[in-house]
């Protein structure tokens, strides 16, 4: 039987990093078909917003295996022995934003990059984030996520000099449900420079950290 997919398997070589695999919209058939290409071409495979079920099934076929069920990240075979440390800084407003934490800390790490994630520094107590302001400054990077009303990102963007790249998650409640709130804002923003993701990109923050600062 022909695939139905075709893995880029070009794009390290192209762009510095390799293809993620999408697991939400795919069926767990389909999940194990792109796993057995990858190992058989010899890559670890990371596959990103994966359901529960999906995940049990996968850890059981393929081993060695990590998965993250507040994220969703679901790594078969394994991250890189040796990482780079302390060029990306992950910031989020409040605990519920942990799932895009994990997201983006788990894609950078499966990058060789290892993040350093500074919680529930929300501006509704700006004085957590201002504890924190020697410690980002040594970052060459923030990825900044908030629900809501988005704001931490223009108040980190105020403060700090480094490139930000604002993650809006789709916390929130009334107008502020689903993230749009916080997008809108994150690109009203009137800190200069400040790079906006779509609702919940977790990943595409990731990579974007990743191309500045493997760019340079």
């Amino acid at each position: 039987m022909s695939k139905n997919f075709r893995i880029d398997y070009q794009r390290e070589a192209r762009i510095g990093f390799q293809e993620v695999v999408y697991g939400a919209s795919k069926s767990t058939v389909q999940l194990e078909a792109i796993v057995k290409d990858f190992r058989a071409n010899k890559k670890s495979a990371l596959i990103t917003r994966v359901q529960q079920e999906k995940a049990d099934f996968l850890c059981q076929e393929f081993k060695p295996n990590f998965y993250d069920k507040v994220s969703g990240a679901l790594l078969i075979g394994e991250f890189p022995g040796e990482t780079i440390d302390g060029e990306v800084a992950i910031l989020s407003g409040g605990t519920s934003d942990q799932f895009l934490v994990n997201e983006i800390y788990y894609s950078l790490l499966f990058a060789g990059r290892k993040a350093e994630r500074f919680q529930d520094i929300g501006v509704a107590g700006v004085h957590r984030l201002l504890d924190n302001i020697e410690a980002l400054k040594k970052f060459r990077v923030l990825v900044v996520v908030a629900g809501f009303e988005g704001a931490l990102p223009t108040v980190v963007g105020g403060l700090l000099p480094q490139p930000i790249i604002a993650v809006p998650a789709s916390i929130g409640y009334g107008i502020g449900e689903g993230g749009r709130a916080a997008l809108h804002s994150m690109l009203s923003s009137c800190a200069n420079g400040i790079t906006v993701v779509n609702i919940d990109n977790g990943y595409g923050a990731a990579m974007a950290a990743y191309r500045i600062i493997n760019g340079q």
